[in-house]
């Protein structure tokens, strides 16, 4: 039975049903009630509020955090028809006083403002003088001081309910975990709304995870295949950040680095250039992502180990937003973990967020360590119990073998604790493989017990088993020590055999994974009859594309045009019945789209 909602949904946004929680939460907003919406990325947040925000009287106000997103946002809404704008710094002032004139005359259906101006006086006293829709607080989890992505001004947003208590609000997420989400509805103010809670699966992506051995090999490997992508590479640091993309670029890939030390403008044009290019690897620092709503994002890399659960599943999140296959690939080493805990330790926050820094780095390394799928170990950082082996995972799709790591183990914290527990782990290996250094010598440590003893392992297993133990919580990083380590507690009852301790053994193969076939995955599956047309319809989009100075994706999705090419719509009429093409893009655009099919036969 169809309602105003499913009018608007099929009219403006051309699909013909919603997904998931999507109706009821728009049902619930429409009818004037608060919500909190925890979705993944690529989950259909904005109908959330888009859809109520078209069928309630009014203009609807939505917060967001950054710029970037507001842009692509707009874009994309303009291409429906509707009649969306921002409000931000790129505006100047005349622009800026035509879209506050729009929204008191009422000629506005969406503004979207950052939250630093939206809690100005100035902005404060137009709403009041304008018909507000509702209220959408986008990145809800910025207002938790203990996320990733903390903004301190989501904390006074509880003026919105205070200002408009008749004006329903929907504060929207895709990262946050239960404390988080606690947070969110106490600071916002949301504790009565109606919680609306999907899956944060996102069955598209195939998550890896490897040991770094020679991390430039793993990510050409990786990357091999997968030219012509467009993807992210996340690394630590700023050096690291440049020195990637100019590897890269020596190999032919289209790589651009992306930090916040580069000059602002060099930044927006390597972003500009990602969101509106095709095929364009994004080497960035954390800086660079949240609001980027680019849907064909095939893979998201991590070249070092990320600080926590949270900032990994948001920041891999950014990969198949269209719901295609995407991969999300993790090359981490024991040198990361020292540093991390090094820059925990070092840092000037206060014990109590120390602590959580630290338990939050030791729960994603009990995921990069697990035997089990990744997929239910990730998920249970956020609640969620899933109920079987995924299927789409390197854990699932290469069963890891475990082996009785008891021996080597004792052998390694032995080493620890006869050194004096203020070596890293090249030193130790060295030692338990016997080399014959001039610094051995010096240290006498060619006189230790266990000298040699650990010969039987190569370099490779030791750094895993050292590894395994700090994740396990059996050595410690001694921050003042340069990386050395030391034993805890627990590592008591290893050492008298008290404990049997079983480890994951490494798959040499993993690294570049591959599906079953044997080959890259790749993005949007096309049927090779299909191909030709596909290609030709991509061409068309980039020429509109670039006549607009738009992004590609804001005209029509890679599946959108995978749809046209599989269904070869004869006419216009036929052509509204692909999922995708509301009543708008199908006016400007509908009959260039036939006329290339039936060209191409």
């Amino acid at each position: 039975m169809s309602s105003p909602a499913h009018e608007v949904l099929k009219r403006v946004f051309g699909h013909d049903a919603f997904r998931g929680n999507q109706q009821a939460i728009v049902e619930h907003v429409t009818a004037g009630n608060d919500a909190l919406v925890l979705m993944p990325t690529g989950g259909g947040k904005s109908l959330c509020y888009q859809v109520p925000a078209l069928l309630r009287e009014g203009c609807g106000i939505v917060i967001s955090p950054l710029i970037a997103l507001m842009q692509d946002q707009v874009e994309a809404l303009r291409q429906l028809g509707v009649r969306a704008e921002f409000l931000n710094s790129t505006l100047d002032a005349e622009n800026a006083g035509r879209v506050e004139r729009a929204l008191l005359e009422g000629s506005l259906d969406l503004l979207y403002v950052a939250p630093e101006r939206l809690l100005t006086g100035r902005f404060l006293s137009l709403l009041e003088r304008s018909r507000v829709a509702l209220f959408a607080i986008d990145e809800a989890h910025c207002v938790s001081q203990w996320g990733h992505d903390f903004r301190p001004e989501y904390r006074q947003l509880t003026v919105l309910h205070e200002r408009w208590p008749q004006v329903p609000r929907i504060a929207l997420t895709a990262t946050a975990d239960p404390p988080t989400q606690r947070e969110i509805a106490e600071r916002l103010d949301l504790a009565q709304a109606e919680h609306f809670i999907s899956s944060f699966d996102r069955p598209n992506i195939r998550y890896s995870v490897v040991q770094k051995d020679n991390a430039r090999r793993q990510l050409l490997d990786f990357l091999r295949g997968r030219r012509g992508e467009a993807g992210i590479v996340y690394c630590l640091s700023r050096r690291k950040v440049e020195e990637t993309a100019e590897m890269l670029r020596g190999e032919g890939l289209d790589a651009l680095p992306y930090h916040a030390g580069l000059p602002a403008e060099v930044r927006a044009g390597n972003q500009r250039r990602f969101l509106r290019e095709d095929g364009i690897v994004m080497c960035a620092t954390i800086a660079f992502g949240m609001g980027i709503d680019k849907p064909d994002v095939r893979f998201v890399v991590h070249t070092d180990l990320p600080k926590s659960m949270e900032g990994y599943y948001q920041e891999t999140g950014r990969a198949g937003r269209d719901g295609e296959p995407a991969d999300a690939w993790l090359c981490y080493g024991l040198g990361d973990v020292v540093l991390l805990k090094q820059m925990i330790e070092q840092g000037d926050a206060g014990e109590e967020r120390k602590q959580l820094e630290r338990a939050k780095l030791d729960h994603l390394l009990g995921y990069c360590e697990s035997m089990q799928c990744r997929r239910q170990v990730l998920l249970a950082g956020f609640g969620e119990t899933y109920p079987r082996p995924c299927g789409n995972c390197d854990n699932c799709l290469t069963p890891p073998a475990a082996w009785d790591a008891t021996v080597p183990a004792q052998k390694a914290l032995s080493c620890v604790y006869r050194s004096g527990q203020r070596f890293g782990v090249g030193h130790l290996i060295d030692i338990l493989r016997g080399s014959d250094t001039e610094r051995m010598r010096q240290l006498g440590h060619d006189t230790l017990s266990t000298y040699g003893i650990g010969s039987d392992l190569d370099a490779r297993s030791w750094r895993s088993v050292f590894r395994q133990l700090v994740a396990a919580s059996l050595l410690e990083v001694d921050p003042d020590a340069h990386g050395g380590l030391r034993l805890t507690d627990a590592s008591r009852d290893v050492l008298k055999g008290r404990r049997q301790l079983m480890m994951r053994r490494e798959n040499p193969a993993a690294s570049g994974r591959r599906d079953r076939t044997g080959s890259p995955r790749s993005g949007v599956a096309v049927q090779p009859e299909d191909l030709a047309l596909f290609n030709a319809l991509r061409g068309l989009r980039a020429d509109l594309a670039r006549e607009q100075n738009v992004p590609a994706f804001v005209i029509f999705h890679d599946s959108t045009l995978r749809n046209i090419a599989e269904q070869r719509p004869a006419d216009v009429q036929a052509l509204s019945r692909v999922g995708g093409i509301g009543g708008s893009k199908l006016a400007r655009y509908g009959q260039q789209l036939v006329d290339l099919v039936r060209a191409q036969g």
